[in-house]
């Protein structure tokens, strides 16, 4: 593992801001209702200390290596505006903030790093919240801080059914709604992007939703592109069955113990 920065979870645990996701409610129109944002300070990022084998190790510059398991991920903070790039150095095809459109820290699933002659990572190769789904990029290191999340999310369209998992064993199951036939959730792998909680808990998103790096495939026209999240509802009969714009519904109750669970970074797999 070549991973040397570190990041507290606090920066991984984003705040919450203006609700965008619009896709689990009743309203047609894409607008989510508005919210109030949390404030939270983020500590100082370190580097981590250098043992005296990671010191003398070499590296042939250039090598990919991958990172994460089953048991932990890895997650690129971005500090400061960035490009990502389809290959390391090759020309640049989107750019990102420090903060994401909803005021929130923004935030990359790690996959993999190209590492220097001492085993240090020079480049990063992340997941990206963008259009089309699944699309990764690599970015500098130095432009990001790295923090690691110990949780996943599993999601089963034909089960209707979202599944927890800590440290590789499954903590957390419950029954869900997902898209309808004419709005379908999105398969794939994807990665907890940002948190965020609605002015009204007592709304169509319930206390909180948690954004995923995932676009709705047929709602291109909705709030901020039409983005996933997995959240709470209005309508918990709605649990169980094949209604929604694509999103996932789970009871609140529910939704509040995942919501405190799955940090910024979390891998979320949503699969057939």
């Amino acid at each position: 593992m070549h991973v040397r920065v570190q990041i507290s979870a606090v920066v991984l645990a984003a705040a919450a801001a203006a609700l965008g996701a619009g896709c689990g409610g009743a309203s047609r129109t894409g607008t989510a209702p508005r919210s109030t944002a949390e404030r939270t300070t983020a500590p100082p990022i370190t580097a981590a200390p250098t043992t005296g084998a990671t010191a003398t190790r070499t590296c042939v510059p250039g090598s990919k290596v991958a990172l994460g398991s089953a048991k932990r991920s890895y997650a690129a903070v971005v500090k400061r505006r960035l490009r990502a790039y389809r290959e390391p150095g090759r020309r640049p095809f989107a750019t990102f903030g420090h903060m994401n459109v909803n005021g929130v820290p923004t935030v990359l699933g790690i996959l993999g790093e190209r590492v220097d002659a001492r085993c240090r990572p020079v480049w990063f190769h992340v997941e990206l919240p963008v259009r089309p789904n699944g699309a990764t990029g690599w970015v500098p290191a130095r432009a990001v801080a790295v923090g690691s999340v110990r949780t996943r999310i599993l999601v089963d369209v034909s089960e209707r059914l979202v599944t927890l998992v800590r440290d590789g064993k499954p903590v957390l199951k419950t029954r869900a709604a997902v898209g309808s036939r004419a709005t379908p959730t999105p398969l794939g792998r994807y990665y907890v992007n940002q948190r965020l909680v609605p002015q009204d808990a007592s709304g169509p998103y319930g206390p909180g939703a948690i954004g995923i790096s995932a676009y709705s495939n047929v709602l291109t026209g909705w709030a901020q592109g039409g983005p996933i999240a997995i959240h709470g509802t209005d309508a918990p009969s709605s649990i169980g069955h094949a209604v929604s714009n694509g999103c996932i519904r789970v009871h609140n109750p529910v939704l509040v113990r995942i919501f405190r669970s799955t940090l910024a970074g979390t891998p979320v797999i949503i699969r057939r």
